[in-house]
């Protein structure tokens, strides 16, 4: 199994680059690190940075937001940051975001996600390829533009720099229509929600978006992630991490549509979400995190000594999953996992 790291710079009020710990993880034999973005700090200039202090380690997105760039910019930083790090040395990973951010903060519609996230992939393959000029008629989006107030002078334009054209493309996906999607048209998959105990529960679902494009799944990447923390106090970590996720679950998003909150429910806390859920809109913040499950956060990371850890790991490594994605502040917890999936050159 592959390790990644997350690089965990995008979520506070300073941008911090942990380069010391990236480079000890590209040390240990770490194949990726992942940044991200929400409405601050961008996923992408971090990477732009990490290249120009790391040799070997991939530069990944988990994830950069889809209504935040069009798709041939996307595709155009990408490949920036790609001619600047050594050709292989990128990966790219789109999502959805929600309707809160893309047109709250982004200033773009939401409507058909599923269409704009298969348009999206459709034309950065074209800019990598560079067999043409990009021209593509999609449901959601179309280049050149045609909209009511197109010119109708737009041009099909092809990349002046020579981009790599297997640059893999991974999304990151949570619900049935768009795991489907994932698994007809990209390369990887960033599941939301997976666990060792449900890993199975999305199986046919994979399998009937692989068909449409006739595909076998051992080609398809799975690129999960969980907290790990080195600790006696496997309770005290489990009270740290329930702030974060009762925000999440209760406030990142609508009341109607929260990503975070259908990713718990999938795993089978659909009770526990909607509490959380009514709590934290009545601002109830307190009894919101209160009402997050134990069992809920210690299933989804690695906590404890070194033996727990070895022990609640072989789940991971049984489930399906090609690589795991590691968040930890802790050097020590970097080098464990490097020494019990082997990793080290």
């Amino acid at each position: 199994m592959k390790l990644g790291m997350m690089l965990g710079a995008w979520s506070g009020a300073n941008l911090n680059v942990p380069v010391e710990r990236v480079k000890l993880a590209e040390e240990l034999g770490y194949d990726s690190v992942w940044s991200s973005e929400a409405y601050g700090a961008d996923a992408l200039s971090p990477l732009a940075y990490l290249a120009a202090v790391t040799d070997r380690i991939k530069l990944a997105t988990a994830v950069v937001q889809l209504g935040a760039r069009t798709p041939t910019n996307t595709a155009m930083t990408f490949s920036t940051i790609e001619a600047l790090a050594g050709r292989g040395r990128v990966i790219v990973g789109l999502g959805l975001s929600g309707p809160q951010i893309v047109e709250g903060w982004y200033g773009e519609p939401w409507a058909k996600p599923i269409a704009r996230t298969r348009d999206t992939v459709a034309i950065m393959r074209q800019v990598f390829a560079r067999e043409g000029p990009v021209a593509h008629d999609g449901e959601a989006i179309s280049l050149p533009y045609q909209g009511p107030d197109a010119t109708g002078v737009g041009k099909p334009l092809k990349s002046i720099l020579h981009t790599n054209p297997d640059m893999p493309i991974f999304i990151a996906a949570g619900g049935p229509a768009n795991v489907a999607l994932t698994a007809e048209i990209a390369d990887g998959w960033l599941p939301m929600g997976l666990t060792p105990s449900n890993a199975h529960t999305y199986r046919s679902t994979l399998e009937r978006g692989a068909a449409r494009s006739g595909r076998s799944l051992d080609t398809l990447e799975i690129q999960s992630g969980c907290g790990v923390r080195i600790t006696d106090d496997v309770g005290g970590i489990i009270a740290a991490a329930k702030p974060q996720l009762a925000f999440y679950v209760g406030g990142m998003g609508s009341r109607d549509q929260n990503f975070h909150k259908d990713a718990m429910t999938r795993r089978g806390y659909g009770d526990a979400a909607n509490r959380i859920q009514e709590l934290f809109l009545a601002g109830k913040r307190e009894e919101a995190v209160a009402a997050v499950p134990d069992e809920y956060v210690d299933e989804g990371g690695l906590f404890g000594t070194p033996q727990r850890i070895r022990e609640r790991l072989e789940p991971w490594t049984s489930c399906g999953i090609t690589g795991l994605t590691v968040t930890s502040e802790q050097e020590e917890a970097l080098v464990l996992m490097a020494d019990l999936l082997e990793t080290r050159p």
